[in-house]
């Protein structure tokens, strides 16, 4: 299916019972084996990705192009270069923006510094930081006014844990990154502790850690709630139902998605004897799934689903698919446009 059918690229992933068309379906099954696919529900864009990529839209369509997006707007290479046949262009850093050109912040988050550096130079900026990383922000703030020391469970160098740490003074933060780093940590004497996580992180890794951070601390401080995303922690269980039944997950993402990765390991934690990740239906070999009975498919929070198409019909081209959709959640969660977006 051609690229092109997702431009703009907002829609969501679609609701539960959708079964995709993929070409030669009705028709004669020739020589081509069967092969039973079990599609992961909930998959791909998640709320945050949705409206961050609305926010990029909605910029170039009221401002005009080119509209700036200081770093990836979503880890997926497809929607990014979607966007820029739109009129966006991605840069790294703030020092690449004109000063009359609109700025868009990823729905990752920045440090304090990038907004701080846009109001010196009285830039237009857009930020499209998803709502649930900016509830992990303000719990970090939250902990400081209190004289709290911070312990960010996350991945180094993760722009959303880059984000984070950067919302507070230089060392009021340690990170995290496994159950070994909470056993070893080294932490301010005498200061009360707290922990706040990223937000697409493995959900039992994660538990793993914090009951490491507890053995250790027992008065740290907890989130009120959760702070793994609700579909960080959906996209996982699905795949965990899936993983039993299936020879082969087929991860729908890309290298430098964290949600994506995480789903990879899932799978292959939960018992499916083998996952790959590919970014587009073309990577894909089908032969891969020569020999095979049952395999799965699901797509990282960034993925949209005119990619998890591409991989079926890919499938397609080798096998006569039987498509069951295995739903563990219902996702109708949306989030507004920033008031500058809204109609007037």
């Amino acid at each position: 299916m051609p690229a092109t059918t997702l431009d703009p690229v907002s829609p969501q992933a679609p609701p539960a019972g959708h079964q995709p068309a993929l070409p030669g379906d009705g028709t004669s099954s020739g020589t081509r084996p069967r092969l039973s696919v079990l599609l992961a529900g909930p998959r791909g864009f998640c709320a945050g990705v949705d409206r961050a990529i609305k926010i990029v839209e909605e910029a170039i369509r009221r401002y005009g192009a080119p509209v700036y997006v200081r770093h990836e707007i979503v880890h997926n290479r497809f929607v990014v270069e979607t966007l820029e046949r739109q009129g966006a262009v991605f840069v790294e850093e703030l020092d690449e923006v004109p000063d009359d050109a609109p700025v868009v912040f990823s729905a990752h988050g920045v440090p304090k510094s990038v907004p701080g550096e846009a109001e010196r130079r009285k830039l237009f900026y857009l930020d499209a930081t998803c709502p649930l990383v900016s509830k992990v922000h303000r719990e970090a703030e939250h902990h400081f006014a209190r004289g709290r020391h911070i312990l960010l469970i996350g991945h180094a160098g993760h722009p959303e844990v880059v984000g984070t740490m950067g919302q507070l003074p230089a060392g009021a933060v340690t990170l995290v990154e496994d159950a070994e780093g909470a056993r070893t940590v080294s932490v301010p004497p005498s200061m009360p502790l707290a922990f706040i996580t990223q937000t697409t992180l493995s959900v039992d890794d994660t538990a793993d850690i914090v009951a490491a951070l507890r053995a250790r601390f027992p008065g740290v401080h907890a989130p009120a709630k959760e702070d793994i995303c609700y579909a960080t922690t959906n996209r996982q269980a699905a795949v965990k139902a899936i993983a039993p039944r299936a020879a082969l997950m087929i991860v729908v993402g890309a290298p430098n998605s964290s949600n994506s990765l995480r789903l990879v390991e899932v799978a292959e934690r939960a018992g499916c004897p083998r996952a790959v990740m590919v970014q587009r239906g073309r990577e894909l070999d089908p032969a891969i799934a020569d020999g095979l009975a049952v395999i799965g498919i699901t797509a990282g929070a960034s993925a949209p689903e005119v990619l998890v198409e591409e991989v079926l019909a890919r499938l397609a081209e080798r096998f006569v698919l039987a498509i069951e959709e295995v739903v563990v959640a219902e996702e109708r969660i949306t989030f507004k446009l920033p008031a500058a977006l809204n109609p007037a």
